[in-house]
């Protein structure tokens, strides 16, 4: 049924404008405006990301959008520059070092924060 569909991903957001600046500015992904305030990520391999407004947002408790990097020690290291602050974990079986990445097995990954409080991660 929805084999050649064009499917895409879209998530809420409690402040459009904030969206926008984190996302242009401080990741640097191209953003362009659609109708009703939604924006549009334009990501490399061309699927569609819709960031919408939501006044009655409630942050996602997952991780809703994963970029994938060369580096990732470098990639925190710029986005906490440019004031990104990432999550530190400390469960029992579920821990991040002090920058905020996850070393005990798996890709090297890491937790951050969009201003509406959605999950994304750096691995």
């Amino acid at each position: 049924m929805f084999k050649d569909t064009k499917a895409f991903s879209g998530f809420s957001v409690n402040d459009i404008q904030k969206a926008k600046e984190f996302y242009s500015q401080i990741l640097g992904v191209e953003v362009s405006e659609g109708m009703h305030g939604i924006l549009n990520l334009h990501i490399a391999g061309g699927n569609k990301i819709i960031i919408y407004p939501k006044p009655n947002h409630i942050p996602a408790t997952f991780t809703i959008l994963n970029f994938p990097v060369k580096n990732v020690e470098e990639a925190v290291k710029e986005l906490t520059r440019r004031g990104v602050s990432f999550e530190i974990y400390n469960e029992p079986n579920f821990k991040t070092d002090d920058k905020g990445i996850f070393r005990a097995g798996g890709p090297l990954i890491a937790w951050f924060k969009d201003p509406a409080g959605n999950i994304l991660s750096v691995l």
